[in-house]
């Protein structure tokens, strides 16, 4: 019994001191790690609200070298898959909407320049509408819409 103890303490010491080299080496920086949360974007309750917040306007070019990939009947509104690519070059930052959501900002991912513009995840919806998908090239802002139609489970009840 003791014994057995006495092992779980080393392990514990062991991995506490592993992390606190490797904190203190530089390799672990939590302000690096962490996301920014844009709150302002993700609380406004209208679409030009929170492009504006998040992207810096609410003028959008429609393009349709933006590829939306999504289901065109989600069976459960709280897991629709979304991939959303385009051809476009200089894509700084991608955007996905739910128009009809409460809250519409579903996602937003700042790209680096060398990264591809091309971003997969699982939303929620709360009832049939439109997923729109932003691409911000320097300054100007290009969207694509597909038309998602939520049978049963949407976030909205």
């Amino acid at each position: 019994m003791i014994d057995a103890k006495r092992r779980i303490l080393l392990k514990g010491s062991l991995a506490a001191g592993s992390v606190g080299v490797a904190v203190g080496a530089g390799l672990l920086t939590p302000r690096l790690v962490l996301a920014e949360w844009n709150e302002a974007a993700f609380h406004a309750k209208d679409i030009p609200s929170a492009l504006t917040a998040s992207m810096g306007s609410d003028a959008a070019e429609t393009s349709d070298k933006i590829k939306i990939k999504a289901p065109d009947i989600a069976e459960n509104g709280a897991v629709v898959p979304v991939t959303v690519e385009t051809d476009l070059e200089g894509v700084t930052s991608i955007a996905i909407i739910a128009a009809e959501n409460q809250t519409p900002l579903i996602a937003s991912f700042e790209l680096a320049e060398s990264a591809l513009p091309f971003v997969s995840t699982r939303i929620k919806m709360a009832k049939t509408a439109d997923v729109v998908a932003i691409v911000k090239v320097g300054d100007k802002l290009y969207q694509n819409a597909k038309n998602v139609k939520v049978t049963i489970g949407g976030c909205g009840g």
